[in-house]
């Protein structure tokens, strides 16, 4: 029977495919008493065998469908599992103390995670990733419990999950992940945001699709309406696959734009660029008509990795970019870790508000060897295209100085070391913090540029958690503090003759744009899906017009007033 979930919108177009339930494992063991040893240890044996075809399996897939570095982790937990000492600890345990497999395998577990932790070499402390996932695996096959990962997928699905990691979401592959729907978070969680730049339909917060979606039903979903149809009826799904068929039809509309300028029609002109995760998404960029690169979120080049990736990765990374633009200006951030994106090899603190702790440039201020790392390769990697480098979650001046001062040290090394660098890199910052739209005619004064994250600005100014489904309603982009702030910020720039540009949602918001056009906005960063629409949206808009309606929006008193207002102008 035909059911609908209204969740939160997260990314455009209708997907059509069967559900894909993405579940955590749990994994209870309890220790037993048993009286057949050999019984046991064949259990044992029959789990490692089922476990080595598994990682065979997942490893050969995910070497012909990504790379053989993305399958280099796969190949760590196959030498994990044929590890002649780490069986032996679990099969003798099973014989001296007669316990059942499961408990053996956790013991043994326990005593290597704790034996890799504690040693000095940082390679090998991150070895106890992997042994964490082989047993949890060999665990999963003694209890009967199955362990899903994305790259596991081999067919065309809608995944269901409760949320999606950023860690998660980075193994999706567009071509067999047609959509996904998650009971929790809001449109600007990062899940959301990877969505769109892969052009997956989403919708998240919709609280009850784990408990209501069963693997294998039929799945509409609307990542514009952000509704959730299952086992649509046959009415329904006509209807869908037309709606399916005239989004792709105007988006073969919009790509006849994607070498025209982005002009309004009284001839200003402004910058439609991209915002990407990793190398391989320039294409889709350039495809879509981007005309530079907003923001390259560096922090994906960490994640799904069981350890740094070295200066050589990282400078391979960003050359392959940088030649790609072929001289278009390209935004690269500086390592955003923190909040809602951790790294498994990077312990920190746990801590009560970690949007509100050590991320971003603390993080890297506070780890300064890492940071260095990274800009080592920025610099080595300078010479290939226009690279410029922007600092994430700035609040004071002093931490933009000291970064600065870090980035000119780490390029008169490279200098002295004979290696080459571009002399012109320009450096700027996000701003995302009410502090720095504060103050930002005096930030304006010492850095090169900045580009608006409008999703942390938000986010700080309402104190509303912009994951958190529960307080969605305080995501106001059109909320007058906020188009204050954002006023003050491109004015405060202008001021000094320096660039301003916008790399959260709000850039690619149909009803944000005609207001950030208004108000003199320079550079508009989004998902390349997003690009082209944004694009036909400005050459019917003209500047002079909005920009006499600025001072009358900043008078209103609510974010629906705005709304509202922006609606008549259209009508």
């Amino acid at each position: 029977m035909e059911k609908i979930l209204q969740g939160i919108p997260a990314s455009n177009g209708i997907s059509i495919a069967k559900a894909f339930r993405l579940e955590n494992a749990e994994l209870t063991v309890l220790k037993e008493s048993i009286s057949d040893v050999s019984a046991e240890i064949d259990r044992l044996q029959s789990a490692l065998s089922h476990s080595r075809s598994e990682l065979t399996t997942i490893q050969r897939q995910t070497q012909e469908k990504f790379s053989e570095q993305e399958a280099a982790i796969f190949s760590a937990h196959l030498l994990v599992l044929d590890d002649p000492d780490l069986s032996a600890a679990i099969t003798d345990t099973i014989q001296t103390q007669h316990v059942n497999a499961e408990y053996a395998v956790q013991e043994a577990a326990n005593l290597y995670v704790s034996m890799f932790e504690a040693m000095d070499d940082p390679y090998m402390r991150e070895r106890a990733a992997d042994i964490r996932d082989v047993t949890k695996r060999i665990l999963s096959h003694l209890l009967g419990v199955s362990i899903q990962s994305p790259k596991a997928i081999t067919q065309e699905v809608v995944i269901i999950a409760e949320d999606l990691t950023p860690s998660h979401t980075v193994q999706l592959n567009p071509e067999l992940i047609k959509g996904f729907v998650t009971d929790i978070g809001g449109p600007t969680s990062h899940s959301a945001i990877l969505a769109r730049t892969l052009e997956i339909p989403a919708v998240v917060g919709s609280k009850t699709a784990m408990a209501t979606i069963q693997n294998g039903e039929i799945i509409i979903v609307d990542g514009e309406a952000g509704r959730v149809i299952v086992n649509p009826d046959a009415e329904t799904l006509v209807a869908y696959q037309e709606k399916q068929h005239a989004f792709a039809k105007q988006k073969a509309e919009w790509q006849l734009l994607a070498n025209e300028p982005a002009i309004t029609l009284d001839s200003h002109r402004v910058e439609l660029a991209g915002n990407i995760g990793t190398p391989d998404d320039v294409e889709s960029v350039l495809k879509n008509g981007g005309e530079a690169i907003g923001l390259f979120r560096t922090e994906f080049l960490y994640m799904g990795k069981e350890q740094f990736p070295t200066e050589d990765e990282q400078f391979e990374a960003y050359k392959s970019v940088l030649e790609q633009m072929n001289g278009k200006a390209t935004i690269v951030r500086t390592l955003d870790i923190g909040g809602d994106k951790e790294l498994p090899y990077l312990q920190l603190p746990h801590e009560a508000n970690p949007f509100l702790g050590l991320r971003a440039i603390r993080l890297c201020l506070d780890h300064e060897e890492m940071f260095r790392t990274q800009l080592r390769a920025l610099l080595r990697a300078s010479i290939y295209g226009n690279l410029r480098i922007m600092f994430p979650m700035i609040t004071t001046i002093d931490e933009f100085r000291q970064a600065k001062e870090i980035f000119l040290d780490v390029k008169q090394q490279l200098i002295s070391e004979k290696i080459d660098v571009n002399e012109t890199i320009q450096l700027g910052i996000m701003v995302e913090t009410p502090a720095v739209a504060i103050l930002a005619d005096i930030f304006a004064k010492e850095v090169d540029f900045f580009s608006i994250g409008s999703n942390d600005l938000i986010q700080y100014t309402m104190a509303a958690d912009r994951m958190n489904e529960h307080v969605s309603y305080l995501y106001q982009p059109y909320n007058p503090s906020i188009l204050r702030f954002i006023k003050m910020i491109i004015d405060a720039a202008h001021k000094e003759g320096k660039m301003v540009g916008m790399c959260g949602e709000m850039a690619r918001d149909e009803t944000a744009i005609p207001i950030l056009l208004g108000m003199g906005l320079d550079e508009f960063s989004m998902s390349a899906s997003s690009i082209l629409r944004a694009r036909s949206q400005i050459q019917k808009l003209s500047k002079a017009t909005l920009e006499n309606q600025i001072d009358h929006i900043l008078s209103l008193s609510t974010a629906d007033e705005v709304l509202q207002f922006i609606k008549s102008l259209d009508s």
